[in-house]
């Protein structure tokens, strides 16, 4: 696509990208600096506009096994837009991690089904009155 544009479509392509990058600066949270706190177990994360974010090592992937010497080297990327951890080669985009995404959707849905809260607890026993899960319907081949 880029070789068929002419050079003022390439430039304003390249401003219009430059523009973008700019609203995506100024309005998704981005990292001033980040550390793991050994204490709570947790890595923390201040933003530029002041947040803090201190998450449980327990709930990102690939992270539960981590020495906490390894977890102390991490690294700010791409201007303030991810973490990277060389041992064990692990990433995380900042505005992924405020959103509450601490890694793949399979890993994400093991951790919800963990979560327990009083709506939880009380839809369980009303299922469980009724009998539970319906059972699975098996076909019969003739």
């Amino acid at each position: 696509m880029v070789d068929e544009m002419n050079e003022q479509e390439q430039d304003e392509m390249i401003v219009r990208a430059i523009a973008a990058g700019a609203r995506a600066d100024a309005t998704e949270p981005r990292a001033q600096s980040a550390w793991y706190d050994a204490e709570s177990d947790r890595v923390v994360i201040a933003l530029r506009n002041g947040v803090e974010l201190r998450i449980p090592r327990s709930l990102l992937q690939g992270l539960q096994q981590t020495s906490p010497e390894e977890l102390t080297n991490v690294e700010i990327l791409a201007d303030g837009y991810g973490l990277h951890w060389e041992e064990p080669d692990v990433d995380f985009t900042i505005p992924g991690l405020a959103a509450g995404i601490f890694g793949t959707k399979s890993w994400m849905s093991r951790l919800g089904g963990r979560s327990r809260s009083q709506a939880k607890g009380e839809a369980a026993r009303r299922n469980g009155a009724k009998g539970g899960r319906p059972r699975k319907s098996v076909v019969q081949s003739a």
